[in-house]
């Protein structure tokens, strides 16, 4: 088991808690007995020695089910065990786990209160036990208090590292709802387009049908039709790939694939573009420039002063592919801000994910063998729906 995994895991959440804490406790069981076998602590224990220091191991097994009572139960069979005078060094690992579990699970206040209960209590008992062993005292007043402060520290550390991936998550919530905000935007100007054509196409088959009904150009008014219903049909595909039904206001001109050179010139990255005479979808145009636009802004980001950056746009049995490789490192890590870079927020790729689904295709972002990064994309022409 990874232990900081352990560290930062819910204890309550944690699989076959249960058998987990039960194998635990048969584990600090044996190795209370050879505590008790070897150690010269106090007196060995008899019959009634041992009935108190196997008992006081088998509540463990519910220790996070019931940390309190699991603690209570413990300290009923250990108190009498350390007042009798026995090995006073072999119940100590069942303690102290009874002790971190209350610490790690309960809030600051219970936290408080059982340690002070629990040190007025040990104290009491050491006092009558040995009363003249003053170090003894302070040091298992010590244990106590540590033990304490350690389960309680781990508690704190667990609600900031959930803090931490729950703000995580909802900054990437976020940022994908942003994405699919552009997105509606672009599909906002698709069917407006489409829209408008169709209107011109309609208008041109009511010109054909008044104009002259006794000369009816028969093969201008079907090519008028067919026109209105390919163009039907490309904008029922364009609204089938939209992610969420958003109002939204245009902003500017839809980017495609010939506005890549004044895009890619500013950062001085090499363009090669090879679809030949392909006809690109304007929706997998637009999808092919955002996520080259956002590659570049990893790269402008993260790339070290000597890194060269590449743009690759070309086709492949109907599918558009699109691949951004970035050889800068920084820092001895992969620049691009990457999912797995210690300075990239991952977001980025969040959302070139999304767009690429966005016309049904896919997206992979991570190092490249021989150093740097690279951003791979495949966005089949023919628009499929996409399930959201």
């Amino acid at each position: 088991m990874d232990f900081a995994a352990a560290l930062t895991r819910d204890p309550q959440a944690a699989p076959y808690p249960t058998r987990c804490d039960a194998a635990a406790a048969a584990g600090f069981a044996v190795v209370a007995v050879v505590l008790a076998l070897t150690v010269d602590d106090g007196r060995r224990p008899d019959l009634l020695g041992w009935a108190l220091l196997l008992a006081a191991h088998v509540p463990l097994a519910w220790r996070r089910k019931a940390p309190l009572p699991v603690l209570l139960a413990v300290v009923a069979c250990v108190a009498p065990y350390h007042a009798l005078d026995y090995m006073h060094l072999a119940p100590i690992p069942a303690s102290m786990t009874a002790l971190y579990t209350v610490a790690s699970t309960g809030r600051p206040k219970r936290t408080l209160l059982v340690g002070l209960t629990v040190t007025c209590v040990t104290l009491t008992i050491q006092v009558v036990v040995n009363p003249h062993e003053t170090v003894e005292l302070l040091r298992v007043s010590g244990w106590v208090m540590a033990m304490l402060v350690f389960g309680a520290s781990i508690r704190l550390y667990r609600q900031l590292v959930a803090s931490v991936v729950e703000r995580a998550e909802r900054e990437g919530e976020r940022k994908a709802a942003e994405e699919r905000l552009r997105i509606a935007r672009d599909l906002h100007d698709l069917l407006a387009h489409s829209i408008t054509l169709i209107g011109v196409q309609a208008s041109v088959a009511a010109h054909v049908l008044v104009a002259d009904p006794d000369r009816l150009d028969r093969e201008a008014l079907v090519r008028a039709l067919e026109g209105i219903s390919e163009t039907c049909r490309d904008a029922r595909a364009e609204v089938r790939t939209t992610l969420d039904v958003l109002r939204a206001a245009p902003e500017g001109p839809l980017p495609d694939l010939a506005a890549l050179p004044d895009l890619v010139r500013p950062s001085g990255a090499d363009l090669t573009v090879r679809t030949g005479g392909a006809k690109v979808p304007a929706a997998v145009g637009a999808a092919a420039y955002r996520i080259v636009q956002e590659s570049l802004t990893n790269a402008v980001r993260h790339g070290g002063p000597d890194a060269r950056v590449r743009v690759d746009v070309g086709l492949a049995e109907e599918v558009l592919t699109v691949r951004v490789t970035n050889s800068g490192i920084v820092g001895g890590h992969v620049a691009g801000g990457g999912a797995d870079g210690p300075r990239g927020s991952g977001y980025g790729i969040v959302g070139m994910r999304e767009r690429a689904r966005s016309v049904g295709g896919t997206l992979s972002a991570g190092p490249r063998e021989g150093g740097g990064f690279e951003v791979t994309a495949a966005l089949p022409l023919a628009v499929r729906e996409v399930a959201v």
